[in-house]
């Protein structure tokens, strides 16, 4: 996982993973390596979600471009199970290219208070 990455913890990538799916159906979300990468130089990348154990290959192709954007990754999830939320057998990335469902999720990630 990138350095700097938000690590979720299973509550969290569980709300994360319905505002994805959501996402998904609206398409405002982008699905892969090369999809993702083209958002994220289009300036159209909001969020994105990185598999901690996506290739070394699909790492070094995306974090380049994700932080030279400046764009804020989550992480602490698999292939499978980022797969599984947007209808593929496996995925190691998905860019969030819509403002508001980036903030959305920001929103479920924040720790609950007290």
């Amino acid at each position: 996982m990138e350095t700097g990455a938000v690590r979720l913890t299973a509550a969290q990538w569980t709300k994360v993973a319905g505002l994805l799916g959501l996402g998904v159906r609206a398409r405002t979300v982008v699905v892969g390596v090369e999809q993702a990468k083209f958002a994220v130089k289009k300036g159209r990348a909001s969020l994105a979600v990185l598999a901690d154990d996506a290739s070394p290959n699909s790492k070094a192709k995306v974090e380049p471009v994700l932080q030279a954007r400046r764009v804020q990754v989550l992480g602490g999830m698999t292939t499978q199970q980022l797969g599984a939320v947007v209808g593929r057998e496996a995925t190691a990335v998905v860019v969030v290219v819509d403002a508001a469902l980036a903030r959305g999720i920001r929103g479920a990630i924040v720790p609950a208070a007290g």
